[in-house]
């Protein structure tokens, strides 16, 4: 059962990496808000297969990514739950739009970049605590480490004031763009865990 749950849960990583990169494509806000949500759960489950599997000499590196992946799921979860449902829903105008509607770069889009920081450490500290055998299992590991670089950038631009365009509504397609790129990144990471949890 162990490695059923993880399998499921690095299948729902690649799933829903993929259904934000087509939401983002066609303009879906409302879906890629809403399978983000579902994201963190898929991870969260891929994470604690990774613990479980952890030999005594990496279980420090494999707890700290496990628990780094409760924090990143936390912050993502509260942020899409809250422009699913008081953004949505809600007239929104003014400074509370600013603080709480993602596509202005307040406060919510900054938890969500932190979030994304906290998901970046994670694998980090899971790569560490792989002992990749295979090749597929050398670039599983590979790519989780190196995406522990992205913790660097989605902790500190947002204290640089680099979004604060976003404010104004001059979000432009380079955040677009971004995305799909860590979209195209990511996705196979969840398609590699999913082949290492079924073997």
């Amino acid at each position: 059962m162990n490695r059923q749950l993880s399998k499921i849960g690095a299948a729902l990583v690649a799933v829903t990496v993929f259904l934000f990169a087509v939401c983002m494509l066609i303009d879906f806000s409302f879906g890629s808000y809403f399978v983000c949500m579902f994201l963190p759960l898929g991870y969260i489950m891929m994470a604690a297969g990774f613990q479980h599997e952890s030999k005594e000499g990496r279980r420090v590196a494999a707890n700290i990514g496990l628990l780094f992946s409760a924090v990143y799921t936390v912050l993502i979860l509260l942020v899409y739950f809250a422009q699913t449902t008081s953004v949505r829903l809600e007239s929104l105008s003014g400074q509370a739009a600013r603080i709480l509607d993602y596509r202005y770069g307040g406060l919510l889009f900054n938890y969500d970049l932190l979030g994304y920081g906290m998901m970046a450490l994670s694998t980090f500290f899971l790569g560490l605590s792989i002992e990749a055998e295979g090749k597929e299992d050398k670039w599983l590991k590979a790519l989780m480490m190196v995406h522990g670089v992205f913790f660097f950038g989605c902790f500190f631009l947002p204290m640089t004031g680099m979004f604060t365009g976003m404010a104004e509504g001059d979000s432009g397609n380079g955040g677009t763009i971004a995305l799909l790129c860590w979209c195209a990144y990511f996705l196979p990471v969840g398609v590699l865990a999913y082949r290492h949890f079924s073997k």
